[in-house]
């Protein structure tokens, strides 16, 4: 009875943990403290109980997914567990898709020649007027 009680009540910090969202507990709440997980559109401190049916914004590096929680757990397990524990919104995934191909478009016309040369600092520095200290 003990044990199907603690599976009703979960800190939010260790369910995202749990859910493999975040490595380390400390991560997760490192996150959630700094405003990167937002339950029900608020801002939300690490000891919250996420519910069933709870819609969670988390952003991660550029990332940001909308899921909504299916189910509880206070274990860590395998992936493939893990993703029984949430489902992400179509409207997130599209988001993330497009904001991924953006990315890899911007970075695909930059071409550099690596570091600049002696002549090209001194016009690097002239132009913005330091000295290069």
């Amino acid at each position: 009875m003990k044990e199907h009680e603690d599976d009703n009540k979960v800190r939010l910090d260790k369910w995202l943990w749990a859910a493999r969202f975040f490595k380390t507990r400390a991560q997760a709440k490192e996150a959630i403290e700094g405003g990167k997980v937002h339950c029900r559109g608020e801002r939300c401190k690490p000891g919250k109980e996420p519910k069933v049916g709870d819609e969670l914004q988390i952003r991660i590096g550029f990332d940001e997914r909308t899921v909504l929680v299916q189910a509880l757990s206070a274990v860590r397990c395998g992936a493939p567990q893990a993703q029984l524990l949430y489902s992400e919104t179509a409207d997130s995934i599209a988001r993330r898709e497009s904001a991924a191909a953006q990315r890899k478009a911007g970075s695909i016309g930059v071409e550099t020649d690596g570091r600049p040369s002696k002549k090209q600092r001194r016009q690097l520095f002239q132009f913005r007027g330091d000295r290069g200290l």
